[in-house]
């Protein structure tokens, strides 16, 4: 606390006479406004007034005990429901998954339920490769490109997560990285303001066409395999994004 009046004497430029009561800051000559309240406290919007900017930077140690404990809860819950060991990534950890047919399942999968404070429309269950990903194109691509449409994003609409099956739902083939937990199909955004764009309609209406392009071009890199619209028919709908990697780089659509 001593070093703390000390601040007050020499940023605030007040009247400092010694280490007990007297230090407190004197009222500014001429002005009448006082900057001791009248429990006794500093009157901080004076010394705001005073000095501008300076006593706004010192707003977390002016911080109230409720807020400071409200703030302490809030990291604590975060933290008991992150995964992948990721605060940013909230969720549940469900072990292995056993498919039901040969190739599919997932080693170590988590069931993530928010992203960044985006919230999934379900829980989408993937591997931690997955939701790193997502987190990463989500903080860098989502958020940034939605910025400025309805107070900005707020829940993914997820379309497809972990499913036991091949690609495209066919009796024979290749099993699908959905079957691995290793991909999200997403079919819409919603916004903060209850809004919402979807990738069918919105891929080439003249408000979201731009943010839509902008974020499946930026799924590119933390995702091995982007698909959209132009893809094939099979994803007008949703986007496609998958974590297989190829040595010729990213597969994007």
């Amino acid at each position: 606390m001593k070093q703390l009046a000390v601040l007050f004497c020499v940023m605030a430029t007040v009247s400092c006479a010694g280490p007990d009561s007297s230090t407190r800051p004197e009222a500014r000559p001429g002005t009448g406004q006082p900057e001791i309240s009248a429990d006794g406290t500093i009157d901080r919007s004076a010394l705001e007034n005073r000095q501008g900017g300076f006593w706004k930077s010192l707003r977390p140690v002016f911080r109230s005990p409720k807020a400071g404990r409200e703030q302490r809860e809030k990291q604590k819950r975060l933290a008991a429901g992150a995964v992948c060991g990721d605060i940013a990534i909230q969720g549940e950890t469900i072990g292995d998954v056993a498919g039901r047919i040969s190739g599919c399942g997932v080693d170590d999968a988590v069931r993530v339920s928010s992203v960044s404070g985006v919230t999934l429309s379900r829980k989408s269950t993937m591997d931690c490769g997955t939701a790193r990903a997502l987190r990463s194109w989500i903080d860098n691509s989502a958020k940034p490109s939605l910025s400025s449409k309805g107070g900005g994003l707020r829940q993914i609409k997820v379309a497809a997560h972990y499913a036991c099956r091949r690609r495209n739902n066919s009796k024979t083939g290749k099993i699908s990285e959905h079957g691995k937990g290793r991909a999200i199909d997403i079919s819409a955004f919603r916004m903060a303001d209850g809004s919402e764009i979807t990738v069918l309609r919105g891929w080439n209406a003249r408000g979201s066409r731009k943010a839509l392009r902008r974020m499946h071009a930026g799924a590119c890199g933390p995702f091995g395999t982007v698909l959209g619209p132009k893809a094939n028919r099979f994803h007008l709908d949703h986007f496609h994004f998958d974590t297989a990697r190829y040595r010729s780089g990213s597969y994007c659509r």
